[in-house]
């Protein structure tokens, strides 16, 4: 039946291919709310062990199998506390999702060295459509002030884009300085 076998995964985002190549070689990437894995089916195939986070794991369950793949079923909004506490990443990432009470432990999960690439709507989306909700939509500049000043800003874009559909999106991708020896 349609639907059921022939589920298309869509390629990685564009900010976080361009911007990939700041996480440590096979240091373990964080795709939070996964969907459907197209983050951490990238890294994985760049040979970074990666754990796969949403509410919903079913689009993901085909990677259950391989050793270097963790998946973590919770619900990011539903009032429990941070199922990865005390543990940091080599990279975060994060695209089309946003709850703001999350941002403090997406920030403390980058380990030194390691990267927070973020990329997701912003307000003025409302124009175009889907999300236009204000809970997920962020504010101008909202991602430089939620990262600073434990992470080191390397690239962010406010932008509004025509292609693949118009939006108005936010994007940043930050690193936690290496400690010092």
């Amino acid at each position: 039946m349609p639907g059921e076998s022939d589920r298309t995964v869509l390629p990685p985002s564009g900010w976080v291919v361009k911007h990939g190549g700041m996480i440590p070689p096979g240091g373990e990437v964080l795709d939070v709310a996964c969907g459907s894995g197209r983050h951490g089916r990238f890294f994985r195939s760049l040979g970074h062990p990666v754990v796969m986070l949403d509410r919903d794991i079913s689009q993901v369950a085909d990677m259950a199998s391989d050793d270097d793949v963790e998946i973590v079923a919770q619900d990011l909004e539903g009032g429990r506390p941070w199922p990865l506490a005390g543990r940091q990443f080599a990279g975060v990432i994060v695209v089309n999702y946003l709850h703001r009470p999350m941002l403090p432990a997406l920030v403390a999960s980058v380990q030194p060295g390691g990267a927070l690439i973020y990329d997701t709507f912003a307000v003025g989306n409302e124009a175009y459509g889907w999300p236009s909700n204000p809970d997920y939509l962020l504010h101008r500049e909202e991602l430089l002030i939620a990262v600073r000043p434990e992470l080191v800003v390397m690239a962010f874009e406010d932008v509004e884009e025509t292609e693949p559909r118009p939006a108005v999106r936010q994007r940043i991708m930050a690193v936690r300085p290496k400690r010092s020896v």
